[in-house]
């Protein structure tokens, strides 16, 4: 609070100390990091004071009497600073504490259109959230199976009383496809899990690729499944 009074009007916790005030980030050791919606030029000794006049006001809100910048706008500054690890892990930590879900989190970017870190945290969240249809991964992913020197997979057939995504009996092996890793309630990796479990107890192989790398990574699934076809 003390570093928000220094920047005046219009001033508020920022990037890593927002972060840290939400829960879902932590500070640069010894720097504390304030954005003041309004041009100046503050310099003190541990602090870091950004100029951004053109930051929105909806941008800043009171979190524990503190004016901060809000999760989303925090994550969104937070995509400048963090490798992609990290930048990661605050998303998911967002969501844990339910100030935003990935999901909203990716719509509510169409409102920060241009401002840096959000074409950054926009390909970022579609890596993890994006999903194609089920007519439409068939297409795209049978052509991988083929180049990878599979036969043609069986889809959606029940192995083991389970529904699966690909299915290649001559191999013993299973493809599942995931397109919302982050939002995927603990009822569903639970039910994932005794899937994946009874499969490999029974001798079976069981992969898992996201829909984005299908769509947007052939070289790299049909490299994997090549690896695989050596190896059954």
């Amino acid at each position: 609070m003390a570093a928000v009074l220094v920047g005046g009007d219009l001033a508020a916790l920022s990037h890593r100390s927002a972060a840290a005030l939400w829960g879902f980030g932590s500070e640069e050791r010894g720097r504390i990091d304030v954005t003041v919606r309004r041009e100046c030029r503050i310099r003190r000794p541990g602090l870091k004071v950004r100029a951004r006049a053109s930051l929105p006001e909806q941008s800043v809100v009171i979190h524990f009497g503190i004016p901060v910048t809000h999760p989303v706008q925090t994550l969104i500054d937070l995509a400048t600073e963090l490798k992609i690890m990290r930048l990661e892990r605050a998303v998911n930590e967002a969501d844990k504490l339910e100030l935003v879900d990935p999901e909203t989190l990716r719509k509510a970017l169409d409102a920060y259109v241009g401002m840096p870190g959000v074409k950054r945290l926009r390909v970022m969240l579609d890596r993890h959230t994006f999903r194609l249809s089920d007519s439409d991964l068939e297409i795209l992913f049978r052509p991988l199976a083929r180049a990878a020197g599979f036969p043609l997979p069986l889809t959606k057939h029940r192995v083991l009383g389970y529904e699966v995504d690909f299915w290649f009996p001559d191999h013993a092996l299973v493809v599942e496809t995931d397109g919302l890793r982050y939002h995927r309630t603990p009822s569903q990796q639970a039910r994932a899990a005794r899937r994946d479990q009874k499969h490999t107890a029974a001798g079976l192989r069981v992969i898992r690729f996201t829909h984005w790398q299908i769509a947007h990574a052939a070289d790299e699934v049909t490299d994997v499944l090549r690896r695989i076809r050596r190896l059954t």
